[in-house]
Protein backbone atom coordinates (compact mmCIF):
# COMPACT_ATOMS: atom_id res chain seq x y z
CA UNK A 1 0.00 0.00 0.00
CA UNK A 2 1.93 3.40 -1.11
CA UNK A 3 1.86 6.41 0.66
CA UNK A 4 1.22 9.41 -1.33
CA UNK A 5 3.51 12.31 0.09
CA UNK A 6 3.31 15.83 0.28
CA UNK A 7 5.15 17.53 -2.63
CA UNK A 8 7.09 20.28 -2.83
CA UNK A 9 4.99 23.33 -3.67
CA UNK A 10 7.66 25.78 -4.39
CA UNK A 11 8.50 28.76 -2.77
CA UNK A 12 10.99 27.44 -0.21
CA UNK A 13 8.10 26.34 1.49
CA UNK A 14 8.69 23.41 3.97
CA UNK A 15 4.85 22.71 5.35
CA UNK A 16 1.50 23.25 4.80
CA UNK A 17 -1.85 23.08 6.92
CA UNK A 18 -4.68 20.61 5.86
CA UNK A 19 -7.76 22.56 4.96
CA UNK A 20 -9.99 20.09 3.95
CA UNK A 21 -10.15 16.30 2.13
CA UNK A 22 -11.36 15.88 -1.13
CA UNK A 23 -11.77 12.60 -0.55
CA UNK A 24 -12.52 9.77 1.84
CA UNK A 25 -11.68 6.19 2.56
CA UNK A 26 -12.71 3.64 0.53
CA UNK A 27 -13.01 6.37 -2.77
CA UNK A 28 -11.26 5.57 -5.83
CA UNK A 29 -8.98 8.02 -7.44
CA UNK A 30 -7.31 8.79 -10.76
CA UNK A 31 -4.22 10.05 -11.90
CA UNK A 32 -3.87 13.51 -10.95
CA UNK A 33 -7.22 13.82 -9.37
CA UNK A 34 -7.07 16.70 -7.01
CA UNK A 35 -7.50 15.04 -3.26
CA UNK A 36 -6.83 17.77 -0.84
CA UNK A 37 -7.16 21.33 -0.36
CA UNK A 38 -3.98 22.33 1.38
CA UNK A 39 -2.76 25.68 3.04
CA UNK A 40 0.69 27.18 2.69
CA UNK A 41 2.22 29.99 4.22
CA UNK A 42 1.67 31.63 0.28
CA UNK A 43 -2.07 30.46 -0.88
CA UNK A 44 -4.43 27.91 -0.60
CA UNK A 45 -3.71 25.16 -3.02
CA UNK A 46 -5.22 22.19 -4.43
CA UNK A 47 -3.19 18.53 -4.50
CA UNK A 48 -3.64 16.04 -7.25
CA UNK A 49 -2.45 12.48 -6.47
CA UNK A 50 -0.16 11.04 -9.24
CA UNK A 51 -1.56 7.62 -9.36
CA UNK A 52 -4.78 5.70 -9.34
CA UNK A 53 -5.94 3.26 -6.70
CA UNK A 54 -8.33 3.03 -3.71
CA UNK A 55 -8.17 5.33 -0.92
CA UNK A 56 -7.40 2.93 2.18
CA UNK A 57 -5.83 6.12 4.52
CA UNK A 58 -6.10 9.67 5.10
CA UNK A 59 -2.86 11.00 7.13
CA UNK A 60 -3.88 13.90 8.79
CA UNK A 61 -7.11 15.95 9.87
CA UNK A 62 -8.21 19.33 8.73
CA UNK A 63 -6.38 21.91 10.70
CA UNK A 64 -3.14 19.83 11.23
CA UNK A 65 0.60 20.90 9.30
CA UNK A 66 2.35 18.18 7.15
CA UNK A 67 5.89 18.39 6.24
CA UNK A 68 7.45 18.41 2.65
CA UNK A 69 7.79 14.36 2.19
CA UNK A 70 4.82 13.53 4.63
CA UNK A 71 2.23 10.98 3.57
CA UNK A 72 -1.13 12.31 2.88
CA UNK A 73 -3.01 9.43 2.00
CA UNK A 74 -2.18 5.75 1.08
CA UNK A 75 -3.69 3.82 -1.97
CA UNK A 76 -4.23 0.40 -2.59
CA UNK A 77 -5.06 -1.16 -5.05
CA UNK A 78 -3.52 0.53 -7.79
CA UNK A 79 -2.37 -1.19 -11.01
CA UNK A 80 1.28 -0.86 -11.24
CA UNK A 81 2.04 -1.30 -8.01
CA UNK A 82 3.90 -4.48 -6.18
CA UNK A 83 4.78 -4.86 -2.95
CA UNK A 84 5.09 -2.64 0.33
CA UNK A 85 8.29 -0.33 -0.40
CA UNK A 86 8.92 -1.50 -3.76
CA UNK A 87 7.14 1.21 -5.95
CA UNK A 88 6.75 0.74 -9.97
CA UNK A 89 4.23 3.27 -11.76
CA UNK A 90 2.57 1.85 -14.95
CA UNK A 91 3.52 3.26 -18.08
CA UNK A 92 0.13 4.73 -18.58
CA UNK A 93 0.41 6.33 -15.67
CA UNK A 94 3.84 8.07 -16.00
CA UNK A 95 2.48 9.51 -19.22
CA UNK A 96 -1.11 10.41 -18.17
CA UNK A 97 0.38 12.16 -14.81
CA UNK A 98 0.47 16.09 -15.16
CA UNK A 99 3.38 16.41 -12.74
CA UNK A 100 1.86 19.78 -11.92
CA UNK A 101 3.68 20.48 -8.00
CA UNK A 102 7.48 21.17 -8.13
CA UNK A 103 9.38 18.40 -6.84
CA UNK A 104 6.76 15.30 -7.18
CA UNK A 105 5.80 13.57 -10.18
CA UNK A 106 5.04 10.19 -11.43
CA UNK A 107 8.02 9.61 -13.49
CA UNK A 108 9.80 6.21 -12.63
CA UNK A 109 12.56 6.11 -10.24
CA UNK A 110 15.00 3.22 -9.06
CA UNK A 111 14.10 2.32 -5.01
CA UNK A 112 15.40 0.09 -2.92
CA UNK A 113 13.82 -2.96 -1.64
CA UNK A 114 13.14 -3.59 2.73
CA UNK A 115 12.01 -6.41 4.12
CA UNK A 116 11.09 -7.06 8.11
CA UNK A 117 9.28 -4.50 9.91
CA UNK A 118 10.40 -0.58 10.09
CA UNK A 119 8.90 0.46 12.85
CA UNK A 120 9.67 -2.34 15.15
CA UNK A 121 12.69 -4.82 15.34
CA UNK A 122 15.34 -4.95 12.29
CA UNK A 123 14.97 -4.25 9.10
CA UNK A 124 16.95 -5.56 6.28
CA UNK A 125 17.86 -3.04 3.63
CA UNK A 126 18.83 -3.77 0.42
CA UNK A 127 20.35 -0.29 -1.41
CA UNK A 128 19.97 -0.55 -5.27
CA UNK A 129 20.42 3.41 -5.36
CA UNK A 130 21.03 6.13 -3.39
CA UNK A 131 17.94 7.12 -0.61
CA UNK A 132 15.72 9.86 -1.86
CA UNK A 133 15.45 12.76 -0.16
CA UNK A 134 12.38 14.99 -1.87
CA UNK A 135 12.28 17.74 0.91
CA UNK A 136 15.08 20.38 1.04
CA UNK A 137 14.04 20.88 5.10
CA UNK A 138 14.90 17.10 5.60
CA UNK A 139 18.53 17.46 3.75
CA UNK A 140 18.78 20.84 5.89
CA UNK A 141 18.06 19.10 9.08
CA UNK A 142 19.89 16.02 8.48
CA UNK A 143 23.39 18.49 7.21
CA UNK A 144 22.44 20.77 10.34
CA UNK A 145 22.61 17.89 12.81
CA UNK A 146 25.70 15.73 11.25
CA UNK A 147 23.37 12.98 10.31
CA UNK A 148 24.34 10.87 7.16
CA UNK A 149 21.41 10.00 5.00
CA UNK A 150 23.15 7.04 3.78
CA UNK A 151 22.76 5.69 6.95
CA UNK A 152 18.87 6.67 7.56
CA UNK A 153 16.14 4.12 6.29
CA UNK A 154 13.58 5.91 5.03
CA UNK A 155 9.64 4.97 5.64
CA UNK A 156 7.98 6.93 2.79
CA UNK A 157 7.09 5.78 -0.71
CA UNK A 158 9.53 2.92 -1.95
CA UNK A 159 12.30 4.34 0.70
CA UNK A 160 11.63 7.94 0.48
CA UNK A 161 13.49 9.38 3.70
CA UNK A 162 10.92 11.73 5.45
CA UNK A 163 11.40 14.42 8.38
CA UNK A 164 10.13 11.49 10.26
CA UNK A 165 12.72 9.23 9.99
CA UNK A 166 15.29 11.93 10.59
CA UNK A 167 13.82 13.09 13.62
CA UNK A 168 13.89 10.02 15.24
CA UNK A 169 17.45 9.62 14.67
CA UNK A 170 17.55 12.98 16.30
CA UNK A 171 15.51 11.46 19.04
CA UNK A 172 17.60 8.91 20.22
CA UNK A 173 20.25 11.44 20.99
CA UNK A 174 18.36 13.76 23.33
CA UNK A 175 16.28 13.26 26.16
CA UNK A 176 12.26 12.95 26.05
CA UNK A 177 11.13 16.79 26.40
CA UNK A 178 8.90 17.51 29.29
CA UNK A 179 5.33 17.63 28.52
CA UNK A 180 4.10 20.70 27.69
CA UNK A 181 2.85 24.05 29.97
CA UNK A 182 -0.67 23.61 30.52
CA UNK A 183 -2.10 27.32 30.05
CA UNK A 184 -3.05 29.28 33.06
CA UNK A 185 -7.27 30.48 33.73
CA UNK A 186 -7.93 33.32 32.25
CA UNK A 187 -5.49 33.17 28.99
CA UNK A 188 -5.42 31.00 25.80
CA UNK A 189 -2.79 29.64 23.49
CA UNK A 190 -2.85 30.38 19.28
CA UNK A 191 -0.54 28.60 17.50
CA UNK A 192 1.73 30.52 15.57
CA UNK A 193 1.12 28.45 11.93
CA UNK A 194 -0.10 28.81 8.24
CA UNK A 195 -0.10 32.04 7.25
CA UNK A 196 0.49 34.19 10.59
CA UNK A 197 3.79 31.97 11.33
CA UNK A 198 5.20 33.16 7.65
CA UNK A 199 4.38 37.17 8.28
CA UNK A 200 5.53 36.72 11.80
CA UNK A 201 8.58 35.20 9.76
CA UNK A 202 9.14 37.95 7.62
CA UNK A 203 8.64 40.73 9.68
CA UNK A 204 11.03 39.31 12.42
CA UNK A 205 13.69 39.10 9.63
CA UNK A 206 12.63 42.14 8.07
CA UNK A 207 13.40 44.04 11.97
CA UNK A 208 16.86 41.61 12.18
CA UNK A 209 18.16 42.47 9.29
CA UNK A 210 17.41 45.94 7.90
CA UNK A 211 18.43 49.30 9.52
CA UNK A 212 15.44 50.48 8.90
CA UNK A 213 14.63 54.83 8.66
CA UNK A 214 11.03 56.31 8.12
CA UNK A 215 10.30 59.93 6.66
CA UNK A 216 6.55 61.26 6.32
CA UNK A 217 4.90 64.38 5.08
CA UNK A 218 1.05 65.42 5.00
CA UNK A 219 -0.47 65.97 1.84
CA UNK A 220 -3.39 67.65 0.33
CA UNK A 221 -5.16 65.79 -1.46
CA UNK A 222 -8.17 67.76 -2.23
CA UNK A 223 -7.12 67.59 -6.19
CA UNK A 224 -6.61 63.85 -6.25
CA UNK A 225 -10.15 63.36 -4.77
CA UNK A 226 -11.57 65.77 -7.78
CA UNK A 227 -9.13 63.82 -10.34
CA UNK A 228 -10.02 60.45 -9.86
CA UNK A 229 -14.08 61.34 -10.11
CA UNK A 230 -13.17 63.26 -13.35
CA UNK A 231 -11.54 59.99 -14.69
CA UNK A 232 -14.50 57.60 -13.73
CA UNK A 233 -16.98 59.71 -15.27
CA UNK A 234 -15.43 59.75 -17.91
CA UNK A 235 -14.76 55.79 -18.40
CA UNK A 236 -17.04 54.53 -15.90
CA UNK A 237 -16.52 50.78 -17.09
CA UNK A 238 -12.35 51.23 -16.54
CA UNK A 239 -12.39 52.79 -12.78
CA UNK A 240 -9.79 54.22 -11.00
CA UNK A 241 -8.96 53.83 -7.49
CA UNK A 242 -7.50 56.46 -5.15
CA UNK A 243 -4.75 53.53 -4.70
CA UNK A 244 -4.01 53.08 -7.94
CA UNK A 245 -3.38 56.53 -8.71
CA UNK A 246 -1.20 56.52 -5.48
CA UNK A 247 0.48 53.45 -7.03
CA UNK A 248 1.02 55.07 -10.23
CA UNK A 249 2.94 58.00 -8.74
CA UNK A 250 5.03 55.72 -6.69
CA UNK A 251 5.94 53.72 -9.54
CA UNK A 252 6.69 56.71 -11.52
CA UNK A 253 9.41 57.80 -8.72
CA UNK A 254 10.86 54.43 -8.57
CA UNK A 255 12.03 55.68 -11.99
CA UNK A 256 13.39 58.64 -10.57
CA UNK A 257 14.73 57.32 -7.64
CA UNK A 258 15.57 53.58 -8.31
CA UNK A 259 18.00 53.11 -5.44
CA UNK A 260 14.70 52.58 -3.58
CA UNK A 261 13.35 49.32 -6.18
CA UNK A 262 16.22 47.03 -4.67
CA UNK A 263 17.32 44.44 -2.72
CA UNK A 264 20.85 43.94 -0.49
CA UNK A 265 22.55 41.06 -1.22
CA UNK A 266 25.23 40.17 1.05
CA UNK A 267 27.89 43.04 0.26
CA UNK A 268 26.01 44.39 -2.68
CA UNK A 269 22.87 46.54 -3.36
CA UNK A 270 20.74 45.11 -6.55
CA UNK A 271 19.29 47.93 -8.29
CA UNK A 272 15.81 46.55 -10.51
CA UNK A 273 15.02 47.55 -13.58
CA UNK A 274 11.74 46.00 -13.21
CA UNK A 275 9.34 47.57 -10.93
CA UNK A 276 6.86 45.10 -9.30
CA UNK A 277 4.22 46.36 -7.31
CA UNK A 278 3.39 44.78 -4.02
CA UNK A 279 0.47 46.17 -1.71
CA UNK A 280 -0.67 45.37 1.34
CA UNK A 281 -4.46 43.26 1.17
CA UNK A 282 -6.38 42.36 4.59
CA UNK A 283 -8.22 38.89 4.00
CA UNK A 284 -10.13 36.30 5.81
CA UNK A 285 -6.89 34.51 6.51
CA UNK A 286 -4.82 37.24 7.22
CA UNK A 287 -2.12 40.16 5.66
CA UNK A 288 -1.34 39.27 2.42
CA UNK A 289 0.71 41.31 -0.61
CA UNK A 290 -0.45 40.45 -3.62
CA UNK A 291 1.93 41.80 -6.85
CA UNK A 292 1.47 43.47 -9.97
CA UNK A 293 4.40 42.39 -12.28
CA UNK A 294 5.89 45.00 -14.59
CA UNK A 295 3.59 47.48 -13.13
CA UNK A 296 6.19 50.44 -14.87
CA UNK A 297 4.63 48.85 -18.34
CA UNK A 298 0.88 49.84 -17.31
CA UNK A 299 -1.32 52.56 -17.62
CA UNK A 300 -2.50 54.15 -14.56
CA UNK A 301 -6.50 52.61 -15.53
CA UNK A 302 -4.38 48.91 -16.32
CA UNK A 303 -2.86 49.45 -12.87
CA UNK A 304 -5.56 50.65 -11.10
CA UNK A 305 -7.63 47.20 -12.48
CA UNK A 306 -4.82 44.64 -11.80
CA UNK A 307 -4.73 45.89 -8.01
CA UNK A 308 -8.60 45.66 -7.97
CA UNK A 309 -8.68 42.17 -9.47
CA UNK A 310 -5.68 41.09 -7.07
CA UNK A 311 -7.88 42.52 -4.26
CA UNK A 312 -10.65 40.61 -5.23
CA UNK A 313 -9.10 37.10 -5.72
CA UNK A 314 -6.97 37.70 -2.60
CA UNK A 315 -10.25 37.87 -0.45
CA UNK A 316 -11.63 35.05 -2.13
CA UNK A 317 -7.85 32.71 -1.47
CA UNK A 318 -7.88 32.88 -5.38
CA UNK A 319 -4.37 33.81 -5.51
CA UNK A 320 -1.12 31.31 -6.56
CA UNK A 321 2.05 31.43 -4.38
CA UNK A 322 3.40 33.15 -7.29
CA UNK A 323 1.11 35.39 -7.25
CA UNK A 324 2.19 36.86 -4.25
CA UNK A 325 6.01 36.58 -4.49
CA UNK A 326 8.75 38.54 -6.71
CA UNK A 327 7.93 42.09 -5.27
CA UNK A 328 10.08 44.96 -5.35
CA UNK A 329 8.10 47.78 -3.68
CA UNK A 330 5.30 47.80 -1.66
CA UNK A 331 2.22 50.41 -1.15
CA UNK A 332 0.41 49.76 2.37
CA UNK A 333 -3.11 52.05 2.68
CA UNK A 334 -3.45 51.64 6.04
CA UNK A 335 -5.93 54.03 5.94
CA UNK A 336 -9.51 51.79 5.10
CA UNK A 337 -8.55 50.88 8.68
CA UNK A 338 -9.35 54.54 9.90
CA UNK A 339 -5.65 55.84 10.71
CA UNK A 340 -3.68 58.43 10.09
CA UNK A 341 -0.33 57.02 10.16
CA UNK A 342 2.05 54.27 10.80
CA UNK A 343 5.49 53.25 10.32
CA UNK A 344 5.30 50.17 8.25
CA UNK A 345 7.53 47.63 8.28
CA UNK A 346 9.74 46.66 5.15
CA UNK A 347 8.50 43.89 3.21
CA UNK A 348 12.07 41.89 3.06
CA UNK A 349 14.08 41.49 0.86
CA UNK A 350 12.48 44.79 -0.89
CA UNK A 351 13.96 48.58 0.31
CA UNK A 352 10.68 50.39 0.97
CA UNK A 353 7.64 50.57 1.53
CA UNK A 354 4.79 53.49 0.92
CA UNK A 355 2.27 53.58 3.47
CA UNK A 356 -1.11 56.66 3.38
CA UNK A 357 -3.09 56.93 5.75
CA UNK A 358 -6.78 58.34 5.58
CA UNK A 359 -7.88 61.09 3.32
CA UNK A 360 -9.94 63.22 6.22
CA UNK A 361 -11.16 66.84 5.98
CA UNK A 362 -8.70 69.69 7.99
CA UNK A 363 -8.23 72.95 8.21
CA UNK A 364 -5.54 73.70 5.69
CA UNK A 365 -3.55 76.84 3.98
CA UNK A 366 -4.24 77.70 0.44
CA UNK A 367 -2.80 80.99 -0.68
CA UNK A 368 -2.73 82.57 2.61
CA UNK A 369 -5.95 81.88 3.29
CA UNK A 370 -7.56 79.23 5.71
CA UNK A 371 -9.62 76.42 3.82
CA UNK A 372 -11.34 73.02 4.47
CA UNK A 373 -9.25 70.53 2.63
CA UNK A 374 -8.90 66.77 2.19
CA UNK A 375 -5.51 65.92 4.10
CA UNK A 376 -3.62 62.63 3.80
CA UNK A 377 -0.52 61.79 5.17
CA UNK A 378 2.37 59.54 3.24
CA UNK A 379 5.16 57.14 5.20
CA UNK A 380 8.21 56.04 3.23
CA UNK A 381 10.01 53.25 5.48
CA UNK A 382 13.35 52.59 4.11
CA UNK A 383 16.42 50.54 4.33
CA UNK A 384 19.21 53.31 5.15
CA UNK A 385 21.74 50.47 3.14
CA UNK A 386 20.82 51.29 -0.09
CA UNK A 387 20.23 55.39 0.04
CA UNK A 388 20.40 58.00 2.34
CA UNK A 389 17.23 60.40 3.48
CA UNK A 390 18.14 62.94 0.55
CA UNK A 391 17.12 60.26 -1.52
CA UNK A 392 14.31 58.56 0.51
CA UNK A 393 12.73 62.70 1.08
CA UNK A 394 13.30 63.14 -2.95
CA UNK A 395 11.23 60.69 -3.40
CA UNK A 396 8.43 60.80 -0.99
CA UNK A 397 8.73 64.35 -1.90
CA UNK A 398 8.10 63.60 -5.50
CA UNK A 399 4.90 61.33 -4.62
CA UNK A 400 3.40 64.15 -2.42
CA UNK A 401 3.17 66.32 -5.31
CA UNK A 402 1.66 64.52 -7.79
CA UNK A 403 -0.93 63.76 -4.97
CA UNK A 404 -1.60 67.71 -4.85
CA UNK A 405 -1.25 68.48 -8.85
CA UNK A 406 -2.14 64.57 -9.90
CA UNK A 407 -3.67 66.17 -13.53
CA UNK A 408 0.02 67.71 -14.10
CA UNK A 409 1.32 64.67 -12.77
CA UNK A 410 -0.87 62.46 -15.34
CA UNK A 411 0.10 64.68 -18.29
CA UNK A 412 4.21 64.21 -17.75
CA UNK A 413 3.46 60.05 -17.71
Amino acid sequence: MPDFLLPDLGEGLTEAEIVHWLVKVGDTVAVDQSVVEVETAKAAVEVPVPFAGVVTALHGEPGQSLSVGSPLLSVGEAEGFTEPGVVTPSPAEVESSGNVLIGYGTAPTTRRKRTGRVNGATTAPVPVSAPGVISPFVRKLASDNGIDLRQVIGTGQGGIIRRADVETVLAARRPVPSEPSVPKAGERRIPLRGLRKAVADKLTTSRREIPEATVWVDVDATELVAARAALNAVAPDRPVSLLGLIARFAVAGLRRFPELNSRVEGDEIVVLDTINLGFAAQTGRGLVVPVVPGAHELSTRDLSAAIAERTAAAREGGLTPAELTGGTFTVNNYGVFGVDGSAAIINHPEAAILGVGRIMDRPWIVDGELAARKICELTLAFDHRVCDGGTAGGFLRFVADCVESPVTALGEM
